[in-house]
C-alpha cells in the first residue's frame, strides 16, 4: 500500500495514499463532525460541518471528500474552523423544531450532540420565520416529520441506494423539503418500507411509528394473553442501546427484560426459522423434482417482497409460497400452541420485536387473517422500541441475569439462529436439503460461499448427485440485478435468497441507530453477524429438521411438510401493487 506524508495540527503522520481529510484525521484519533456524509452512500460534502483548513488553500474545504496528498499541512480545530461550524448549526437550527424532550431521537441524534459539543445556544441570531410542514403518518411503519429535517440527504441517498428512490428534494432554497414527487404520501408510493432512510437519519425527522403505547396496553389487559417472539438478530444489537459493544449477544438478558415487562410468554422466532425451513426445503426439492418454476426464490423478507410486488410482478411465480418464519410462529401460536393449552386465540395478542419496519406492513396484510379475521401477528415493534419499553419500565437491562425462552415454542437450532444474516436462510436451508436429497446426516454443514456481506454472492453446491445452483443478494439494488438476469433468461440458478436490507436482519431499518462516525469506519453489520454465527457453533443442534419441537409438532399437528394442514396455516400468496 502506498503511503503518503502529510501533517495534522502540526502532527507528522503518514496514512494510505488516496484518504480523504476525514479518513486520515481517524488515523490521528481525530473525529472531524459531519452530518451528510455516509461512507459509500452519500458522499456529497454539502452540509460543511466537517470543514478545516489546508495551508495555502484559499478557503475551507469538506474534510469528507477532500484528498489529501503529499506534504499537505491540515488544521482541524482553529477558531475559524470552529466559527465556521457553529454558524452552521446556528443556520440549520433556524429552520428545526427544538422538540428535544419528547423526540424519539433525543440523546441519540447528531445535531443535539454536535449542538453541545460546539456550545450553541437554543436560540440563534438566525432565528426568523419558520414555517411548519405537516408530518407524513401514512404509512403503517414510518413517520417523516420534515420540521426535523435538515436537508442532509442521507435519507434520499440510502432510498437511491435501495433501487427504490421514491424520495429526493422538493422545491428549492428556504422552501426546499425532502419528500416524494408531487406531494405525495408515502403510503401513496412505491415504498417498500425497509426503514434505511431512518437509520440514515441524523435527526429525529424520520422515526418508526411508535407502538410501545399499545402494547403496554394490551399487557395491562387482564382479559389478554400477551405472547412476544424475538428475530434472531435482536440478540446480536439490543445491547447497542445499553452502550455494550456492538456485536454483544444479549439473549439471556433480553429475555429476562420481556419476562419482567409482564408477557405472558416469551417465544423465539427462530423457531419459526426452523418451520420456514421445513417447508421451503420441501417445496424446493419438489420444485426441482417436478418441474417447479425455477429458480425459487426465498420471501422471508417482507420489504423485499413488496419490492417484487411493485416492481417485478412477472417474477411473482418464483416466490416461495411460504410465510416468513414471524408469521409461521404468530400462526403456530394462534393453532397449534392455543389447542395445547386450551385458550381461545382471540384473547392471544401476539407481539413480534424485529429488526424491520417492514414487519410492521407485513403483518397488517389481509393475506394474514383466518376467515374469523385472527391475525397470525397483532403489533410488531422494533428493536429501538424494545429498548424504549426497557428503559420507560425502569429496568437495569445490562444487571440482568440470563434467562431461557419458554420450553414450548422456544427451543431452536443454529439454522434458524442464522436466518439474521445475509446467507443464512440459504445455508440453514442447504443443511436441511443436503440431508433429504443424500439420504443421510452430513457433518459439513458450514456453507461458508454463501456468508459474508458481499451484495451477490454464488455457489454450486452437488447434494445427492444433483447439482444445485445457488445465489444470494442483500439489497434491494443487488436485488434488481438478479432478477433483471431472470428475466432476460441469464439465471441458471435453481434456488435465490433475497433480503431486502444490505448485510440482512442485521442490519435492518429497525435495529439501532449508530451515528456516523461509527457507521464510517466499522462494518456493523459483519460486527452483528459474527454474534449470530457465534450461537450457532455453539448450540448443540444446528440443523432445523433435527429439532425436537418441528418433529413433535409435524407428527402431532401438521402432518408432512407442504402437506395440507402445513399449506392452510404456513404458505401464503403475493398480490400485483402499482408501481408509482
Amino acid at each position: 500500500m502506498e503511503m503518503i506524508n502529510i501533517k495534522i495540527n502540526g502532527m507528522p503522520l503518514s496514512v494510505p495514499a488516496g484518504s480523504t481529510i476525514l479518513e486520515a484525521a481517524r488515523y490521528a484519533g481525530i473525529n472531524i463532525p459531519t452530518l451528510c456524509f455516509l461512507k459509500d452512500i452519500n458522499e456529497i460534502g454539502a452540509c460543511r460541518m466537517c470543514v478545516v483548513e489546508v495551508k495555502r488553500a484559499r478557503s475551507l474545504v469538506a474534510a469528507c471528500v477532500y484528498p489529501v496528498s503529499e506534504g499537505m499541512e491540515i488544521f482541524t480545530n482553529t477558531k475559524r474552523v470552529q466559527d465556521s461550524r457553529r454558524t452552521t448549526l446556528e443556520l440549520i437550527l433556524s429552520k428545526h423544531k427544538r422538540k428535544c424532550l419528547s423526540c424519539l431521537r433525543s440523546e441519540n441524534c447528531e445535531l443535539q450532540k454536535l449542538c453541545l459539543e460546539l456550545g450553541v445556544e437554543d436560540e440563534g441570531r438566525f432565528d426568523g420565520a419558520n414555517p411548519s410542514c405537516e408530518k407524513d403518518e401514512s404509512t403503517a411503519y414510518l413517520v417523516r416529520d420534515n420540521d426535523k429535517c435538515i436537508l442532509c440527504k442521507r435519507c434520499v441517498a440510502a432510498c437511491h441506494n435501495q433501487y427504490v428512490s421514491v424520495i429526493g428534494a422538493n422545491n428549492r432554497g428556504f422552501d426546499s423539503v425532502i419528500g416524494c414527487a408531487y406531494e405525495k404520501k408515502l403510503a401513496d408510493v412505491s415504498c417498500v418500507g425497509c426503514g434505511q432512510c431512518i437509520v440514515s437519519c441524523p435527526t429525529g425527522a424520520l422515526t418508526e411509528r411508535d407502538q410501545t403505547n399499545d402494547v403496554f396496553d394490551v399487557i395491562n389487559d387482564p382479559e389478554k394473553i400477551v405472547i412476544v417472539q424475538t428475530a434472531p438478530s435482536i440478540r446480536a444489537a439490543l445491547g447497542e442501546c445499553f452502550d455494550m459493544p456492538i456485536g454483544t449477544n444479549v439473549k439471556g438478558k433480553m429475555v429476562a427484560a420481556l419476562k419482567r415487562l409482564g408477557f405472558d410468554k416469551v417465544f423465539d422466532t427462530d423457531f419459526g426459522a426452523d418451520l420456514t425451513i421445513m417447508e421451503e426445503a420441501n417445496e424446493l426439492i419438489a420444485r426441482i423434482k417436478n418441474g417447479g418454476k425455477l429458480p425459487m426464490i426465498t420471501s422471508c423478507s417482507p420489504g423485499w417482497v413488496k419490492f417484487c410486488e411493485h416492481y417485478y410482478p412477472e417474477l411473482l411465480p418464483h416466490l416461495s409460497s411460504c410465510k416468513s418464519p414471524q408469521q409461521m410462529t404468530g400462526a403456530i401460536i394462534k393453532s397449534y400452541y392455543a389447542e395445547k393449552e386450551g385458550i381461545d386465540p382471540k384473547k392471544i395478542v401476539v407481539v413480534s420485536v424485529m429488526p424491520c419496519t417492514a414487519k410492521k406492513f407485513e403483518c397488517a396484510r389481509e393475506e394474514f387473517a383466518n376467515e374469523e379475521g385472527i391475525t397470525d401477528v397483532d403489533i410488531v415493534i422494533t428493536t429501538r422500541e424494545l429498548a424504549r419499553m426497557i428503559k420507560r419500565a425502569q429496568i437495569n437491562f445490562k444487571d440482568l441475569p440470563d434467562e431461557e425462552f419458554d420450553p414450548a415454542l422456544g427451543l431452536s437450532t443454529g439454522a434458524g439462529v442464522i436466518f439474521g444474516a445475509t446467507g443464512g436462510v440459504m445455508e440453514a436451508a442447504l443443511r436441511t436439503a443436503a440431508d433429504v436429497l443424500t439420504g443421510e446426516s452430513q457433518e459439513n454443514i458450514e456453507y461458508h460461499e454463501v456468508r459474508g456481506t458481499k451484495g451477490i454472492k454464488e455457489a454450486s453446491y452437488n447434494l445427492g448427485g444433483a447439482d444445485i445452483k445457488v445465489a444470494v443478494a442483500s439489497g434491494l439494488s443487488n436485488a434488481a440485478k438478479l432478477l433483471e438476469m431472470i428475466k432476460n433468461g441469464e439465471a441458471d440458478y435453481q434456488f435465490i435468497e433475497i433480503m431486502c436490507c444490505p448485510g440482512g436482519c442485521v442490519n435492518g431499518g429497525g435495529q439501532p441507530i449508530q451515528p456516523a462516525n461509527v457507521r464510517n469506519f466499522n462494518d456493523i453489520k459483519a460486527m452483528r453477524a459474527k454474534a449470530i454465527y457465534e450461537e450457532d457453533r455453539n448450540l448443540p443442534l444446528r440443523k432445523s429438521h433435527e429439532s425436537p419441537i418441528i418433529k413433535e409438532l409435524y407428527s402431532t399437528y401438521l402432518g408432512e411438510p407442504g402437506g395440507h394442514r402445513a399449506h392452510e396455516l404456513l404458505h401464503t400468496t403475493y398480490v400485483e401493487r402499482k408501481k408509482y
